[in-house]
């Protein structure tokens, strides 16, 4: 078998993913390597204490060394002058995500997709652990699979990892085999890295490319077809349309003549298919319908997407800070909206896309009025304003004060941006947690 015991391994960046690397390569009695363009004084000393060697040097030169292996950190893009470099030298190049699956001891699921996989990954981690099988989630979710295998007794052996999957781990990703294995959706994202919608797709499809013939499964919406699908590995579909393997339905899981309770966070029309896939891939793992119905019900959504915070003189307050793009502000406006315009939304900052008016049918049956805030307040204000009443309040504490006084009892005040948070905030848990003080919910 193929291993990378006792390797001399050159890492690219030294954020948490290639530090676990290290720590891997380590522990298996190779030698590690980190090479980073800027360094800071504390971080070199903190990653030099683990053993691991600390390089700096500039995009245009790769350390010299004699390394048979390089592994790369998702935050290093596929056109880097190192792996330009590194290629010429003939290394063999892996992702942290390959690394952390080889020596992975226990099962592996594996969900990619553009929106809402992190919910999925908790979700499907929660319940298998509340219903006795012991499960941890890694990978992009914000644990790297390495340091799972670190942190887990033999490697994690008897142990489920739930992975959430990025396109850029999937850039240097060519043996990593789960088990069950979903692309929850497509939608356009990270263009400026990959270059097309179609370059994307593809490394999103090839989380499918290494699974084993007769004992994997893999699911897909119904609008994707399979491109890297090995012969021999079942296909199921899921979602909220009819004639699929799984559907969900207002309370209800369909599969054949089996019916799952859908009660929670997920029971509704947006994240109806996301709950469609859990039940698939629990249902699979031999959980019954009682147990997957309660980590339904059970489920606390993680903080800054869609999270319920509680009421100011009945007023619902949800902080949905992670909606960074208006196609993720639509989604919560039909999660949260009722049909009538009963929702306080709070929006702006750092805008990201020209598109702004695809929401307006959605705005329109939503939304009392819009509260602006950042830099992109006068943008979307001329957008937005001959659809719903808007104002501009350039702070969110000026934004929640206005929304509060103008809310009455029953209605909801939503955060939900459609915008990146870098115009005012060190990033999107800072403004959620900033709207959270101005509503006096923190």
């Amino acid at each position: 078998m193929f291993r990378y015991d006792g390797r001399n391994a050159l890492i690219l960046g030294a954020g948490r993913s290639g530090v676990a690397a290290a720590e891997l390569m380590l522990e298996r009695h190779g030698r590690a390597t980190i090479v980073d363009e800027a360094w800071t004084l504390d971080r070199r000393a903190e990653v030099g204490m683990l053993g691991i060697s600390c390089l700096s040097s500039d995009a245009e030169h790769l350390p010299d060394g004699n390394y048979d292996l390089l592994i790369v950190s998702p935050s290093i893009p596929l056109n880097h002058p190192w792996l330009l470099l590194a290629r010429k030298r003939g290394l063999s190049i892996i992702s942290e995500l390959e690394l952390g699956a080889h020596y992975w001891q226990g099962e592996v699921l594996a969900i990619t997709g553009s929106k809402g996989k992190s919910s999925v990954v908790k979700c499907l981690a929660d319940t298998l652990t509340r219903s006795g099988h012991p499960a941890v989630p890694a990978g992009n979710y914000g644990v790297p699979l390495s340091q799972r295998v670190l942190e887990c007794a033999e490697g994690g052996r008897d142990i489920i990892a739930v992975v959430e999957v990025s396109s850029f781990q999937m850039e240097h990703t060519r043996r990593f085999s789960p088990r069950l294995a979903a692309i929850l959706n497509i939608q356009a994202d990270h263009l400026d890295r990959h270059g097309s919608l179609a370059e994307y797709e593809d490394l999103k499809q090839r989380l499918f490319q290494a699974m084993k013939p007769e004992t994997s499964v893999a699911y897909l919406p119904p609008e994707l077809n399979p491109t890297h699908l090995p012969k021999g590995v079942a296909l199921e579909r899921f979602g909220v349309e009819e004639a699929l393997d799984w559907q969900a339905t207002p309370g209800m899981i369909r599969h054949g003549e089996l019916r799952i309770p859908l009660e929670g966070y997920f029971n509704n029309p947006v994240l109806g298919r996301a709950a469609a896939l859990i039940a698939a891939m629990l249902t699979q793992l031999g959980l019954s319908p009682t147990q997957i119905a309660e980590g339904f019900a059970e489920f606390q959504p993680l903080p800054h997407r869609m999270q319920r915070l509680g009421e100011v003189n009945g007023v619902v307050c949800i902080d949905d800070s992670k909606g960074t793009s208006l196609a993720a502000t639509q989604a919560a406006l039909r999660m949260a909206g009722r049909g009538t315009p009963s929702l306080h939304l709070i929006a702006g900052g750092l805008l990201k896309e020209s598109d702004l008016t695809f929401l307006a049918d959605d705005l329109r049956a939503n939304v009392r009025k819009v509260w602006l805030i950042g830099q992109a307040q006068d943008a979307l204000m001329g957008a937005w304003s001959p659809i719903v009443p808007c104002e501009g309040c350039g702070t969110m504490a000026e934004a929640v004060k206005r929304a509060l006084q103008a809310a009455t009892s029953g209605e909801t005040l939503l955060l939900s941006p459609g915008c990146a948070s870098f115009d005012q905030y060190l990033g999107m848990a800072a403004r959620g947690e900033d709207f959270a003080r101005a509503c006096g919910l923190a």
